[in-house]
């Protein structure tokens, strides 16, 4: 373990998967890791403190900010990580299942954020992490939801960025695709299912689930969160892992129509 002190880092929805494992790479690269679940877990583990939050509530948040300043003095570095998904075709979703997902991917990520700039902005400097995806530029046919979420943070993150550069703060994001954790086992469900929909939401989630086999690791999504964390010349976006790199560059370089062409190809869906 790296015995260097690299500063404060908070990290939520710390509890598995990419959280998990970006936790451990900031732990082993120097930071004090602070890491958040929704629910009480063991303080420390792995040398990791963990603390119970609600990203969606002012209150929870705001204790939590408390909590680490009492015990740290400082946040140098904010990884926000904490989110949710869900597959079904967009009109399978009311309006207030809409309003709760965006309640944890976007104003969660604002609020935390919130919270912890002014600190940020005291020290002088400071590093935000927004978690976001592929799917954050890109179309996502029956993740249309959550795209929009991530499509917000980009939008948020890029946005950020320019306001707070002459506070020595800067956001950037980190980009997976997909990724072998239990997301797609934690994926909600439309609240008002269509039977005209059933055979391409079931598809889907074969195609998600074959993906996620053949994904990255945590890992590889924690190193590229530790690189967007520490490089002294942040870039805007961070791709993590090949297949997020290749997305990239395709949607970047490849014509509209050839691109939506193998974005329906891929996924199993009439040409």
């Amino acid at each position: 373990m790296n015995t260097t002190n690299s500063g404060v880092a908070l990290v939520t929805g710390a509890s598995s998967g990419i959280g998990l494992a970006t936790a451990k790479a900031l732990r082993n690269a120097g930071f004090r890791v602070f890491g958040t679940s929704r629910r009480a877990t063991a303080e420390i583990s792995d040398g990791i403190t963990m603390l119970a939050c609600d990203v969606t509530d002012d209150e929870s948040v705001a204790k939590l900010v408390d909590r680490v300043l009492a015990e740290a003095s400082r946040i140098d570095l904010l990884v926000n990580n904490a989110g949710m998904g869900l597959l079904g075709a967009a009109e399978e979703s009311s309006t207030a299942q809409a309003q709760a997902l965006f309640d944890v991917n976007v104003f969660g990520v604002l609020r935390v954020t919130n919270a912890v700039l002014p600190i940020m902005r005291r020290q002088g400097k400071g590093r935000i992490v927004n978690l976001s995806s592929v799917q954050g530029f890109i179309p996502a046919p029956y993740f249309a939801l959550y795209s929009s979420t991530k499509h917000a943070v980009e939008g948020y993150s890029e946005s950020l960025d320019h306001e707070l550069r002459p506070f020595g703060i800067r956001v950037v994001l980190v980009e997976p695709a997909y990724t072998g954790t239990s997301f797609e086992e934690n994926l909600a469900k439309p609240d008002h299912l269509l039977g005209i929909y059933d055979a391409a939401r079931a598809g889907m989630t074969a195609t998600v689930r074959k993906a996620m086999e053949k994904g990255d690791t945590p890992e590889v999504v924690a190193e590229t969160v530790l690189a967007a964390a520490t490089d002294s010349a942040p870039k805007r976006r961070y791709a993590a892992g090949k297949m997020a790199r290749q997305v990239s560059l395709l949607r970047r370089f490849v014509p509209t129509s050839a691109f939506d062409k193998s974005l329906r190809k891929q996924l199993g869906l009439p040409v």
